[in-house]
């Protein structure tokens, strides 16, 4: 045997891992993905300008940026197979154990950009989440300028020349949504949160199959419309995106997470499609790391608290980890006592939730 094959086959393969869990923002240039599967790869164009950061809603959620993995072995493994194969992730767990961050984790650690949300109401549309176009708007626009109202932006007019009046334009009447945003073509993935998808109408899971499965829609006003390119309003505060031939289809499969409180279940064909998840409530030390990274330090008598809301879980009770953030703040930032009459606050604040007061 040699010394360079068995060299080789002594080498540690490189991690499957792209994901690890710790919400820790690139230092320099965020992590390459891999390629996606043939049979997940889409062809979008134009490519649109990487999406803007929003640091503050991150930091909310997830509080500073700490080292240890914030999730289980098996929930990384399983959230990194949805990044390598473009599959949603039907994420699934108590309230309040941290379904829709996971959404802001992905984003952070893998420096996509702006968590795109979708929150889900019984009178959620796929359109809504799609798109939004304000016809009643836009007839009325065109009318006041054929009465010779305000006129319309110019568009294109040459520099030179005085700016020539035009009819309202149709992108200004046009709103992509979160769902129509993330299906844009951009260079790297968007994450989109699909948040409480069991609270929707029944028909909403089985519309969002073909959006989930061909990465593509039609907006059949743009489709109508004479004009070849159309900038629209996307789902990003003061961003326009460029639409050609009334067709978007991504470059990229977003990241999609999707989150259920299990109220209800999903058709076949929909969870098919997607990559289950059931998220834990957090162990002890991934508690008090929570705390930590929220607070941006570990306050004196946090240990106690977080035996008393480990206990409450493990008795079956239902739990929040805002409910242990909501304790601790209170007791450690404010000075409020715990014991003799401020127990009824304490107990109030760790309440079982699932008992509806």
């Amino acid at each position: 045997m040699t010394e360079q094959s068995s060299a080789a086959e002594t080498a540690v393969p490189p991690s499957w891992r792209v994901f690890h869990a710790t919400g820790q923002s690139p230092r320099s240039e965020p992590p390459e993905l891999p390629a996606a599967p043939p049979w997940r790869e889409f062809n979008g164009s134009p490519v649109q300008d990487d999406p803007p950061d929003d640091d503050r809603a991150a930091l909310r959620r997830l509080g500073a940026t700490r080292t240890d993995p914030q999730l289980r072995d098996e929930e990384i493994d399983t959230v990194n197979a949805a990044v390598l194969l473009r599959r949603p992730v039907l994420v699934t767990g108590p309230p309040g154990v941290g379904k829709s961050t996971l959404a802001y984790l992905i984003a952070r650690e893998l420096g996509l950009g702006r968590v795109l949300q979708w929150s889900i109401v019984s009178r959620t549309t796929l359109r809504g989440g799609l798109y939004e176009y304000d016809s009643i708007g836009r007839a009325q626009a065109i009318a006041a300028w054929r009465a010779g109202g305000e006129p319309g932006p110019a568009r294109d007019a040459a520099p030179e020349q005085p700016a020539v009046a035009e009819p309202p334009y149709l992108g200004d009447f046009m709103t992509l949504g979160p769902l129509g945003t993330a299906l844009l073509p951009y260079r790297r993935p968007r994450v989109l949160l699909v948040d409480e998808l069991d609270k929707s109408d029944i028909d909403l899971p089985n519309d969002l199959l073909h959006v989930l499965e061909n990465g593509s829609f039609e907006i059949p006003e743009l489709v109508r419309s004479d004009l070849d390119s159309v900038k629209v309003f996307s789902d990003d505060p003061h961003s326009r995106a460029t639409i050609e031939g009334g067709r978007v289809e991504c470059a990229e499969f977003p990241i999609v997470v999707i989150t259920s409180n299990g109220e209800r279940e999903f058709p076949a064909a929909f969870r098919r499609r997607c990559l289950p998840l059931e998220m834990r409530p957090p162990s002890r030390e991934q508690l008090l790391s929570i705390v930590a990274g929220h607070l941006r330090r570990q306050p004196e008598g946090v240990s106690a608290l977080v035996d008393e809301f480990e206990r409450r879980l493990q008795d079956g009770g239902t739990q929040s980890v805002d409910q242990l953030l909501n304790a601790v703040q209170l007791t450690a930032t404010y000075g409020f006592q715990g014991d003799s009459d401020g127990r009824k606050l304490i107990e109030m604040l760790l309440r079982d939730l699932s008992k509806g007061r």
